[in-house]
């Protein structure tokens, strides 16, 4: 693992030194007063080279300013009723944190669509939840945990998985380049859970390809992984999907409490109020306007990309010399 030295990043500060006020500005943005651990994150992400690290830095805060990402939380999805639909249909949440204090984010991969509104509207939506992670919400855990906290997990339920979901594979590659870009280093881990016999098989192909460094976060689960989640979290904080063994997950699973996708889950609906309250701080005077944030798409081959687009290869091929043509989910054979 490469190991940042304090000379790399003394040259690193020098050179931020350097860069007009717009980029300063928006620099304020990421590093919310820790710009050491800014700087760690983008070394790291490029192996400790101090000019690639500075180019990286200096071309996020570029997309941030021409692309207006320092207002995107005041910039609601409206109406409600559309917001919904986009819940529904990407399925985000944040059930509660490690015992270490680490915001837990859960994806449903397997059931997300992606099919209710344009693809700009679910970048807009992951841009603002990444930027509320970032902005509020650890800094509130930073608080509470009496420590700096900057950094999250992810659990990610493959439940329901089709083969349909490879037409998904542009959205995907946009939105993980966006993270992998602008957002380095802000995942400790990925837990894998609920993984059909495919994903299982696809896995054994794709892990090696993966750097180090990220082969190293992901960790592919038994069942619904809740033995061993347990251990870095109480069981008040598990996503609903890996509540019960066998179980899977489901769009409305239980409660809305229980169900951290819903728009009913306090976390959704302490987001949207927030960013309706900053809409109007931001414009008390115009009514804030209909339609998505066009957001520039990045057309950089990151390693996010080469996982999403690697696996979704593999789980063609395994498709076509199986014949497979149905729910992934049918296979719901656990490989462990």
């Amino acid at each position: 693992m490469c190991v940042i030295s304090e000379e790399a990043i003394g040259q690193f500060e020098a050179l931020m030194e350097q860069v007009d006020e717009a980029l300063k500005t928006t620099f304020q943005n990421i590093h919310q007063g820790c710009t050491r651990d800014t700087y760690l994150r983008f070394l790291t992400a490029r192996e400790g080279n101090v000019a690639n690290a500075h180019k990286m830095l200096v071309d996020s805060l570029t997309w941030r300013v021409e692309n207006e990402i320092d207002d995107i939380l005041a910039k609601p999805i409206i109406p409600t009723e559309l917001y919904r639909a986009i819940r529904d249909s990407q399925l985000i949440g944040m059930p509660g944190y490690t015992k270490e204090g680490l915001p837990i984010f859960a994806f449903g991969a397997g059931l997300s669509t992606y099919d209710k509104a344009s693809v700009h509207y679910y970048v807009q939506s992951h841009i603002q939840i990444n930027e509320y992670r970032d902005r509020v919400v650890l800094p509130a855990a930073s608080k509470k945990y009496g420590k700096h906290i900057s950094k999250s997990l992810k659990v990610l339920d493959m439940t329901g998985l089709k083969l349909s979901a490879l037409n998904q594979i542009k959205i995907l590659t946009i939105i993980s380049s966006i993270d992998d870009l602008n957002y380095p280093e802000k995942v400790v881990a990925y837990y894998i859970v609920n993984t059909p016999y495919i994903f299982s098989a696809c896995w054994k192909v794709v892990k090696p390809l993966l750097q180090e460094r990220t082969r190293k976060k992901v960790q592919v689960l038994s069942g619904c992984g809740q033995d061993d989640l347990l251990k870095i979290m109480d069981y008040s904080s598990l996503p609903h999907f890996c509540r019960r063994e066998g179980s899977g997950s489901s769009r409305y699973s239980g409660s809305s409490n229980e169900n951290c996708y819903s728009l009913d889950h306090p976390f959704h609906q302490q987001l949207y109020d927030y960013i309706k309250q900053q809409a109007l701080l931001r414009r008390p005077v115009r009514p804030v306007k209909q339609g998505s944030v066009h957001v520039d798409f990045p057309d950089a081959v990151t390693e996010g990309t080469e996982f999403v687009q690697t696996l979704a290869s593999e789980f063609q091929k395994f498709g076509k010399q199986n014949g497979i043509a149905q729910s992934l989910d049918d296979l719901n054979i656990n490989d462990h």
